[in-house]
């Protein structure tokens, strides 16, 4: 299901450290960053932090400009975003800051959670998701029922670590403090987990004030049926590449993009690349890659559209390919209709190879426009 582009946010130490031990919170960021997180809290639609966040430091979560308010007003947006809470055991303090300063709020927890939360007469929509907390589920909710398309989380560690260990976090904006702390009982920001082999990806790094901010993005693929964050940024450059495509009236459009476990890109194609007019996607990328190769064993394709199950220009099908070169996971964003092949599969005959097909169909509308003549769109 959908969900809210994740934004995680952060400020540590030189040692990576959130906070010290002393009673007052630590400002780790300058006056001109915390200008800089006014920015993107307007920008958003949902601002969450986990309860641990309340308790210790009691913050309002608001957006501070009222000239960013005005804008987000004259948009038709709501004024503040809305704030958004995580608490298992629902036991917050119905006085805190958060609950009566902005404008909407709401409260994930539990079921037991939920009835200690309403017992409490705390100002929130509450919302149980069952036994025990459920990220995915969370997310979906936000997207579903408040319309929440960007979601800022600012914390705690303990969130951070979980959102980005389960595969959830679309982005990671950080900035480093030129300051230490040293002690080993102040809170840190990640704390240990399965995160993802590699490298993540650079997007920016710039001063701001005497911090500097660093965001990235996580690169690498998912293992299952459940998307990971990284899955939608890679199939979302086989869409833009497929919109590079020389055009067609017999042949869709089509990008690919072949991605290893850790994050690392083997390679890209696209349709008709390099002139030849009958070159698929999937098979231009898997031509540039060492056949022996090892990582393609559990590398992931993505494709704009399903592989191609027949064809008449080649000997071997797209879906074929992927088998043969050992890959055993595909995302697509659309699945190929009848317009040159009626009953296309390319899924079933991947499936049947035991390659797993995950399809995004919240890309299909980037992956169907370079081919909107051919479709009636």
């Amino acid at each position: 299901m959908p969900h809210p582009y994740v934004l995680l946010s952060a400020a540590v130490s030189l040692d990576g450290y959130l906070d010290d031990t002393g009673p007052e919170r630590l400002l780790l960021s300058s006056p001109a960053d915390f200008d800089r997180v006014d920015e993107v809290r307007a920008s958003v639609d949902a601002i969450l932090i986990g309860a641990g966040t309340i308790r210790a430091d009691n913050p309002r979560l608001l957006v501070n400009s009222s000239e960013r308010r005005a804008v987000r007003v004259a948009e038709g947006r709501s004024e503040y975003p809305l704030k958004v809470t995580v608490s298992g055991s629902g036991d917050l303090d119905p006085t805190a800051r958060f609950w009566h300063t902005g404008g909407e709020k709401v409260l994930y927890t539990t079921e037991e959670g939920a009835e200690r939360a309403r017992a409490h007469g705390l100002a929130t929509d509450v919302v149980p998701l069952g036994a025990a907390l459920d990220w995915r589920r969370l997310l979906t909710h936000l997207y579903d029922v408040y319309g929440v398309r960007r979601l800022m989380v600012e914390g705690g560690g303990l969130i951070h670590t979980q959102l980005l260990t389960q595969g959830l976090a679309d982005e990671l904006q950080l900035v480093l403090a030129p300051l230490f702390v040293g002690d080993p009982e102040a809170a840190r920001l990640f704390g240990p987990g399965a995160y993802q082999g590699g490298r993540l990806r650079l997007l920016e790094t710039r001063p701001v004030g005497d911090v500097v901010l660093m965001r990235y993005e996580p690169t690498a693929p998912g293992t299952g049926p459940l998307p990971a964050a990284a899955d939608h940024h890679w199939l979302a450059l086989a869409c833009e590449l497929a919109a590079q495509c020389p055009p067609s009236e017999t042949a869709f459009s089509v990008g690919a993009v072949v991605v290893a476990a850790d994050g690392t890109e083997l390679a890209r194609g696209h349709s008709r690349e390099g002139g030849d007019p009958v070159v698929h996607a999937e098979e231009a990328a898997l031509a540039k890659i060492d056949p022996t190769d090892p990582r393609l064993a559990t590398a992931t394709v993505y494709s704009s559209l399903e592989p191609c199950a027949r064809r008449a220009s080649r000997p071997a099908p797209c879906a074929r390919l992927i088998l043969d070169a050992g890959v055993r996971r595909v995302v697509t964003a659309w699945r190929e209709p009848d317009t040159f092949v009626a009953d296309a599969d390319g899924s079933g005959v991947l499936a049947a190879g035991g390659a797993r097909v995950v399809v995004l169909p919240e890309h299909e509308e980037a992956a169907t426009a370079p081919n909107g003549h051919l479709i009636g769109r």
